[in-house]
């Protein structure tokens, strides 16, 4: 009996796993359908990146008289350049869209690579202004969307609230936008990373049972609907996976 439940059980898992990378592939293809529409350097980008990589190869691959040896490594390693391009092009066009629009900030920090720990809208107003905080190796980083006049105090006035509670630890903050010292939406992940290591993994998960005792105040934003591009996030991922 219990040698068929587990066939039983094998067998579910394989469909699953069918089902999930089937569900994966026409992600992938609908992103590509969709990138390709309105991106029409895509497919010379990506082909070139075959053709380039696969000659390049060939020609080491001649001088010793192993072409066709290389070659079909030439054509792998094309391929993989491609799809990475391919993730770029797409993030950017994702970025791109959603530059400017309410809640952008909070979805790209809920779609930061990494080990980082977001809580979106700590504090906000009824004009969707908002500040995100974000716990990491640099400590806490406090990230504000909206209106420069606006975000301003409510950036100090959340700093000074977390500040009570975590003593000497690094506080960063900065706004998202494309004014002078603010940063744009699609250099966040870099502008985070660029941040110094002041705490370890130990630490920042003490730092965050200290906050957790914050609650959010002020508006909050609303759940919907996502800036444009935002319904990519699965497709992203997928492709950071491959």
């Amino acid at each position: 009996m219990a040698g068929k439940q587990d066939k039983e059980a094998a067998k579910e898992a394989k469909r699953e796993k069918r089902a999930a990378g089937k569900a994966r592939r026409g992600q992938l293809f609908e992103a590509f359908k969709m990138q390709r529409r309105e991106d029409p350097m895509l497919i010379p980008w990506m082909v070139g990146s075959i053709v380039v990589v696969a000659g390049v190869l060939f020609g080491i691959g001649f001088l010793f008289d192993i072409q066709w040896t290389l070659l079909p490594l030439g054509v792998v390693l094309g391929v993989l350049l491609a799809v990475i391009i391919f993730g770029r092009r797409v993030q950017r066009t994702v970025f791109a869209k959603a530059d400017g629009q309410p809640g952008a900030a909070a979805w790209a920090l809920e779609n930061l690579r990494g080990k980082w720990k977001v809580t979106p809208t700590v504090a906000a107003t009824t004009q969707l202004d908002a500040v995100h905080r974000v716990l990491g190796h640099p400590g806490v980083v406090l990230v504000a969307e909206g209106a420069p006049h606006r975000v301003k105090n409510l950036l100090a006035q959340e700093k000074k609230r977390v500040s009570r509670l975590i003593g000497e630890t690094p506080i960063y903050d900065f706004t998202i936008g494309h004014e002078e010292k603010q940063v744009p939406l699609k250099k966040l992940q870099s502008h985070l990373t660029k941040l110094p290591r002041n705490l370890k993994p130990a630490q920042v998960d003490a730092l965050e049972a200290k906050l957790a005792a914050l609650g959010s105040r002020g508006a909050a934003m609303p759940k919907g609907p996502m800036p444009a591009g935002a319904k990519m996030r699965n497709v992203q991922r997928t492709i950071r996976r491959r």
